[in-house]
C-alpha cells in the first residue's frame, strides 16, 4: 500500500519528528510504500494564490506532485502540533492547495446550492497524530476539540475517507522521556493496527 505522511513541526528535536520517524520505520517494516513529506524542511509556501482556486487550475509542478500523490494514497498520516487548536500555518497552506477540487472532493451539479460533496480520494483511512500542552477534558470540554472536527468532519469525512482515528499526546511539556517512550510504543500500535504487515511475495 501506499501511504502519504505529512509532518508539519519546525523543530527537528521535537516529539513530532520522533513520532514521523517511528511512523515511517512502522511502515517501512510492515512492507508499504511510504511518500513522506517535512513541510518545513522542504519550506512548503502555504499560500494560496488567486490563479489556483479554480478546479481545473494550471499547477506548479511541485503542487502538482503533492496532488499525485495524495490522490494515489492508500491512507494518509497527519502529525503536527495543536496550536491555538489549529495546525500550523503551512499545514493549513498545504490543505488549502493540495486537498483541491477535482483531486480530494468535488460538488455534486444537482445539489441546489447545498454544497453536497462527493469525496474523491482512494485513501480509505486516515490517522492524525497531535501534541499539545493542554489537558485532555480541557480541551474537550472548554474549547470543544477543534482538531477533531476539522480534520474529521471538515477534511476526511468531506473527501470520501471515513475510517478515522486521532491521538493527542499530552501534556508534552511536562512528558518524561519514559512516557514518551510509551506514546511512541502506541504510534507504532496504532500504525500497525491501520496499515498491517503485507503479505510477503
Amino acid at each position: 500500500m501506499r501511504i502519504s505522511v505529512i509532518l508539519a513541526h519546525p523543530d527537528k528535536k521535537s516529539f513530532n519528528h520522533a513520532i514521523a520517524a517511528t511512523t515511517i520505520k512502522t511502515l517501512n517494516q510492515n512492507g508499504h510504500e511510504v511518500y513522506f513529506h517535512d513541510l518545513y524542511e522542504e519550506k512548503f509556501d502555504p499560500i494560496l494564490p488567486t490563479e489556483e482556486i479554480p478546479k481545473y487550475a494550471s499547477l506548479p509542478s511541485e503542487i502538482e506532485k503533492y496532488c499525485t500523490e495524495i490522490s494515489e494514497a492508500d491512507g494518509v498520516i497527519i502529525i503536527h502540533p495543536n496550536w491555538w487548536g489549529q495546525p500550523p500555518a503551512i499545514l493549513k497552506g498545504w490543505v488549502d492547495r493540495v486537498i483541491r477540487p477535482g483531486v480530494a472532493y468535488e460538488f455534486l451539479e444537482d445539489d441546489k446550492g447545498e454544497g453536497i460533496p462527493n469525496g474523491l480520494l482512494r485513501a480509505k483511512s486516515a490517522i492524525v497524530f497531535n501534541t499539545s500542552n493542554t489537558e485532555t477534558e480541557r480541551e474537550k470540554n472548554l474549547f470543544g476539540d477543534p482538531l477533531e472536527t476539522i480534520w474529521k468532519n471538515c477534511i476526511f469525512d468531506l473527501c470520501g475517507v471515513n475510517n478515522f482515528y486521532r491521538k493527542m499526546f499530552n501534556i508534552i511539556v511536562v512528558s518524561s522521556e519514559e512516557q514518551r517512550k510509551e506514546w511512541l510504543k502506541e504510534v507504532r500500535q496504532t500504525v500497525s493496527d491501520f496499515f498491517p504487515a503485507m503479505p510477503r511475495q
